[in-house]
This record gives structure tokens, C-alpha cells and sequence, in this order.
């Protein structure tokens, strides 16, 4: 067996911060998000993913690589998006059983309208709390993680489990 290299009180500080930070912000965008439009965060998250690609349009496949999604979830989001005219799915000529997910005119819209305030609140509890140096040592250190992320996931190498004996933290 591997032995286990637990955190240290400097480590598990760091990490249990970030961990909380990112839990109660995506908590609260999604709580200002549903009460200030007619957007879930789910759907407002799409459709920025979608904004950002060329044509706004990507496979499913592709939408779940950017969100960090499950392709099931995206699937799902998808469907209930479509039923709201939000998005819509195109086929894709050089894959007859694949699909484009594109963004409509009203998802536009949509998206355009919740804009200004999301980037509001998150100015708010986000960039305006931070120093400059702040935010690119926050930035490197994330562009860092990312990269061994996108890094695990070319490679196939996933282990979702736990190391054996004490649970993780």
C-alpha cells in the first residue's frame, strides 16, 4: 500500500478555504441569478459556455469538457433548455448521430439581461475584495490546476475513488 501523504495545517487550510469559497460563491450566484431573471445558474453557465464558442454552438461532448459536467447532466440541462427555447440542437453533417447545441435568439437575450447584474455581484464578492497581485496569484495558481486537469483527462487518468484507510478530507 501507498503511504498516504495527508495535509498538513497549512495545506488543509488552503484547501478547506478554497473548497468553501467556491461552494458558497457558486451557492449565492445561483441564488442571485434565479432571483434577479429567468435563468437557473445551470442554464446561465451554458449559455456562456455556448456565447464563447464560435457560431455559439458545441457538441454535447465538447459542453461537458468545458463545464466540468457529467455528459448525462449536460444532456439533461440541455433538454429542459430546448422545452424553454433557449437552445436548440442542430445536426451534425459529419456525425449522423451527433448534435450541435446552439444557442437561440431568446437564449441570447436571455443571457444578455442577467449579465450586468451577475457581473455585478461578482465584482462584488469576488474581484473588488482582492489586490491586483491577489488576483494574478489566484489566477496562476488556478491556470495551474487546470492545466493538470486538462492534462489527467487527455491522458484517460481518472481515479475517482479513495486511497485505502482514512477517508478523505
Amino acid at each position: 500500500m501507498t503511504e498516504v501523504r495527508w495535509l498538513d495545517e497549512h495545506e488543509q487550510r488552503a484547501w478547506r478555504a478554497l473548497q468553501f469559497m467556491q461552494l458558497r460563491l457558486a451557492g449565492r450566484l445561483a441564488a442571485d441569478v434565479g432571483s434577479t431573471s429567468d435563468l437557473s445558474y445551470a442554464d446561465y453557465l451554458v449559455l456562456v459556455a455556448l456565447g464563447d464558442q464560435p457560431d455559439g454552438r458545441a457538441r454535447l461532448f465538447e459542453l461537458a469538457e468545458i463545464l466540468g459536467w457529467e455528459k448525462s447532466r449536460v444532456s439533461h440541462q440541455v433538454a429542459r433548455m430546448t422545452g424553454r427555447g433557449l437552445v436548440k440542437k442542430e445536426r451534425c453533417d459529419g456525425d449522423r448521430r451527433g448534435a450541435f447545441v446552439v444557442v437561440t435568439e431568446p437564449g441570447r437575450e436571455a443571457v444578455e439581461a442577467a449579465a450586468p447584474h451577475h457581473v455585478a455581484i461578482v465584482r462584488r464578492l469576488f474581484i473588488d475584495p482582492l489586490t491586483p497581485g491577489e488576483l494574478d496569484a489566484l489566477t496562476s495558481a488556478a491556470e495551474k490546476v487546470l492545466a493538470v486537469l486538462d492534462a489527467e483527462t487527455a491522458d484517460g487518468h481518472h481515479d475517482g475513488g479513495r486511497s485505502e484507510g482514512r477517508p478523505s478530507r
